[in-house]
């Protein structure tokens, strides 16, 4: 049988499962000159370059909105926990 490629595109989406080395993981998450998304070292499809500061915005705004989901968990609209039980009265008519 033929081998199978291990990296390449697939509509235009790369792909690639070589085995990855140390060198190459690091430098493909840093990328001076390159675009905000570059190939993935491992895998398929695209990754935030580092070296682009439109992928810090990117990372500000991930944590941002992470860190306001984790204070909505904690505590309700007007400030009341939200893990108290609520009644629901059923009306028959």
């Amino acid at each position: 049988m033929a081998d199978k490629p291990t990296s390449g595109e697939v509509f235009g989406v790369p792909y690639n499962f070589d085995r990855p080395s140390m060198g190459r993981m690091l430098s493909a998450y840093w990328q001076p000159g390159e675009g905000m998304l570059v190939e993935k070292p491992f895998g398929v499809g695209y990754t935030l370059n580092l070296a682009n500061w439109r992928s810090w915005i990117v990372v500000a705004v991930a944590g941002l909105l992470l860190w306001q989901q984790e204070q909505g968990k904690t505590e309700g609209a007007d400030g009341t926990e939200e893990d108290e039980p609520v009644e629901v009265i059923v009306d028959d008519e």
